[in-house]
């Protein structure tokens, strides 16, 4: 793992001893930092972020800003009928959106890992990922499972199912 971006949803667990998967969260960015993965971060997640906690709590010297731009925004809008076709039942159609655009943004900027606490998320991409017609969709990892070793592992071992 070179890169990985970061959603929300893993800020919030990060930032907030209380969340169920801290400690998860934690040891995923202490383990970026060690190994040298760059972290994204997306103006997208830094608006998401503000609405209950200043983005500026966070120790942003560890993060590279990315920008949403037009190629992020055309890609998105390709993206966006695979996606929302992937989502499952009661899936949230905004958060969806919003997941789509962040994405895109890995796929244009070459950002092979997506981090986030939402499940679902992670399905709507296993699911794109698995009919193969998305180049580039970055590998997701949810700290809702414990931490994993192999993500960090050449070839992402710890997306292969071994059932």
């Amino acid at each position: 793992m070179q890169h990985v971006l970061l959603d929300t949803s893993f800020l919030i667990c990060l930032s907030t001893p209380s969340r169920t998967n801290h400690q998860t969260a934690k040891t995923y960015y202490q383990n970026f930092i060690a190994r040298g993965v760059t972290m994204f971060l997306s103006t997208i997640v830094i608006s998401e972020f503000e609405v209950r906690q200043r983005v500026t709590d966070l120790d942003l010297h560890n993060f590279i800003v990315k920008p949403f731009n037009y190629d992020d925004a055309c890609t998105a809008g390709r993206l966006f009928e695979r996606g929302f076709a992937a989502k499952a039942p009661g899936d949230d159609r905004v958060a969806v959106k919003d997941d789509i655009k962040l994405l895109a943004q890995c796929m244009t900027g070459g950002i092979e890992h997506f981090i986030t606490d939402d499940g679902p998320c992670t399905r709507r991409v296993a699911a794109l990922r698995s009919t193969g017609t998305v180049a580039s969709l970055p590998h997701a990892i949810c700290i809702q499972d414990p931490f994993s070793d192999a993500w960090f592992a050449e070839g992402n071992q710890a997306s292969l199912s071994l059932g």
